[in-house]
């Protein structure tokens, strides 16, 4: 006999379908259902499921298992391109008889300072050479983060920078550059293919609590004092009256 009525790995999917969390916008309801696996990091996908033995010759089958990779606190508040601790075991004096010992692999961390033109700052931001080598890629740090997906990402602090570029893409501040207009609007046509709606702006990387107590807000309304009611009654009744009389 089962001890739920779901399984607890219905649970998550379950709990957006109701209350709160089924108010919440769709398009962030549709981001926390996104699953699309994040680029492999730390080991190599194969892409096929049958592959030849090159000893035997025969045909086996052959799966892609990603290395569990786990994140710790530092990692969201730097950017470290994916990267994460990998946990295994080794074997002491580099002898396959001897007794397994467990090891944590982490990545070199380096302190590094970043321009970023949409929010006119400099950041020193924790961050690995895979970061550093994906920045290159990207043309500059504003565009590595616009354009890094949230499951490539791995940082709540590139999520947060990405959502502060994008509100002042939507809203084309003009507190960037206030004494130079013809740079600033450079700088926002150059960035414009990334430009979404304010509105969705504002929910991009807040996790499943922040986004509770946004809506909470949203949705809160102070209460009316009884006086009030009952004057604007007092009012729509005397206002009633008089147009009887009349």
């Amino acid at each position: 006999m089962p001890l739920h009525r779901y399984a607890p790995r219905l649970w998550p999917a379950l709990r957006l379908r109701e209350g709160i969390c089924a108010r919440l916008p769709e398009h962030y309801l549709a981001s926390l259902r996104d699953e699309t696996p994040p680029t492999p990091v730390h080991w190599r996908p194969l892409g096929v499921r049958y592959r030849r033995n090159p000893r035997t010759g025969e045909r086996e089958r052959v799966q892609d298992v990603p290395v569990p990779v786990y994140l710790p606190p530092a990692a969201h508040e730097g950017l470290w391109g994916g990267e994460g601790w990998i946990c295994g075991f080794r074997y002491a004096r580099n002898d396959k008889l001897s007794t397994r010992l467990p090891k944590t692999w982490k990545p070199q961390l380096f302190e590094r300072q970043f321009y970023s033109e949409i929010l006119d700052a400099t950041l020193t931001i924790t961050v690995t050479m895979r970061t550093l080598d994906l920045i290159d890629e990207a043309y500059g740090f504003d565009f590595y983060i616009l354009k890094t997906p949230k499951a490539d990402m791995c940082s709540k602090l590139g999520m947060d920078l990405k959502r502060t570029m994008l509100l002042r893409l939507a809203r084309r501040d003009p507190k960037l550059h206030p004494d130079d207009p013809a740079r600033r609007e450079a700088i926002y046509n150059k960035y414009q293919e990334f430009a979404i709606p304010e509105e969705e702006a504002e929910w991009v990387g807040l996790s499943l609590e922040e986004a509770i107590e946004k809506q909470r807000l949203l949705e809160k309304k102070d209460p009316v004092p009884l006086f009030k009611v009952y004057a604007e009654e007092l009012v729509n009744q005397l206002k009633e009256q008089a147009v009887q009389k009349q």
